[in-house]
């Protein structure tokens, strides 16, 4: 587990001073998967799991970042903040650059800085670790330059951050689950309005394991830019039927049930997950509330069916984990989470059920694939945050 004591030596050894330290967190979603960007509603949790940023001051304008995961060069990665070319730059340091010009942008006045990075959100696993150097980075920035900090709004940045400089058209989750987590908690966030209510998470009952898979298949980001278009197409052809709609939220399920055959094959299985798991989210927060985790697990695993079946973002790795804790003693429910294509799966499991389910997970799932799998039982964390 890395600490900020850790990060700093760190710092000292690349840049030769001293530095401040900046947290963000990891997430992992518990159910409304893909969501987000149809203006639904989503139920993530901040990981204990965090991006650490150390950073100090600079007084020319320039950025140099190095991070001990990514970085294969002993020289940090420079740049101007408003420098336009990023031609041949890491895809690593693209979120640093990313989340700068996004900043600068929106008419904040930086100072350049050193940055080092380092992080214990597993890399590749959909547990949101972009976001987690979007944040944190941002942050950090702002802070060394004296800026005011509205969360909300560095989480919109962090996203535009995402979107122009990773290439990948997000939605709104990841970045607001990192400014904005709270620690015991779910977050449901309305991605339309950006409103949001904390939910208290039973974990005197049962506790959020994560299974990663340790595959990502190569498709997984090309195919999210093409599930967000799919939906896209799906309101303009329902429009036809349902003027006013603008998306997939708008859209309830009596007239959808009317007007899906309306719809090409495809159309209609990727908004028929859409509208439904936007349904099951709402439930799911009511089940929870009331501590009913078997209804809550039920829609997991709903949830993960919708998944596989009407979006086809699972893969045969995701598929055996999810098979595996379905014959495990004491788990309420288990599903996929995250873009898709392998990374993680999300499983709630009753607290004296944990050690045989961990042990079963990884025998099982070694036998099947010759892989590994990691798990790790989560804590729900905070938010971006001045380490101290």
């Amino acid at each position: 587990m890395l600490s900020a004591s850790m990060i700093r030596e760190s710092f000292a050894d690349v840049f030769g001073r001293a530095c401040r330290v900046f947290t963000a967190p990891g997430r992992v979603n518990l159910i409304g998967e893909h969501t987000d960007y149809n203006d639904g509603y989503v139920l993530p949790i901040a990981l204990s799991q965090k991006t650490f940023v150390a950073a100090a001051p600079r007084e020319d304008g320039l950025i140099r970042c190095w991070s001990k995961q990514y970085s294969r060069l002993p020289e940090p990665i420079e740049f101007k903040i408003d420098a336009a070319s990023r031609a041949g730059e890491a895809d690593w340091a693209k979120h640093i650059r990313g989340i700068a010009t996004c900043l600068v942008r929106d008419q904040f006045k930086l100072q350049g800085a050193d940055l080092l990075i380092d992080s214990d959100v597993p890399i590749g696993a959909g547990l949101s670790s972009s976001a987690a150097i979007e944040v944190a980075a941002g942050f950090a920035l702002l802070k060394l330059s004296d800026q005011p900090i509205d969360l909300v709004d560095l989480a919109l940045a962090a996203q535009r951050a995402e979107q122009e400089f990773a290439g990948t058209n997000c939605g709104i989750m990841d970045q607001y689950m990192a400014c904005l987590g709270v620690a015991g908690h779910a977050l449901l966030i309305d991605c339309r309005s950006l409103e949001y209510r904390a939910v208290p998470l039973a974990t005197e009952e049962a506790s959020v394991v994560i299974c990663n898979t340790m595959v990502q298949h190569e498709l997984a980001s090309g195919e999210y830019n093409v599930r967000r278009s799919e939906c896209e197409e799906g309101v303009r052809r329902l429009s036809a039927h349902l003027p006013g709609i603008v998306a997939l939220r708008d859209v309830e399920l009596e007239d959808y049930d009317h007007f899906a055959g309306s719809l090409p094959p495809v159309i209609q299985r990727r908004c028929n997950h859409v509208i439904t798991e936007i349904a099951r989210t709402v439930e799911a927060v009511e089940a929870l509330e009331r501590h009913d985790l078997e209804t809550f697990g039920r829609l997991m695993y709903a949830s993960h069916d919708s998944l596989r079946n009407d979006y086809e973002v699972s893969c045969p790795e995701l598929d055996l984990m999810v098979e595996i804790a379905t014959g495990c003693e004491g788990v309420y429910g288990a599903r996929m989470t995250g873009g898709g294509f392998g990374g993680s799966t999300v499983n709630l499991v009753a607290n004296q059920s944990l050690p045989a389910f961990q042990a079963t997970v990884s025998e099982r799932y070694l036998e099947r694939t010759g892989i590994r799998p990691e798990l790790y039982v989560c804590q729900s964390g905070g938010g971006v945050r001045e380490e101290h």
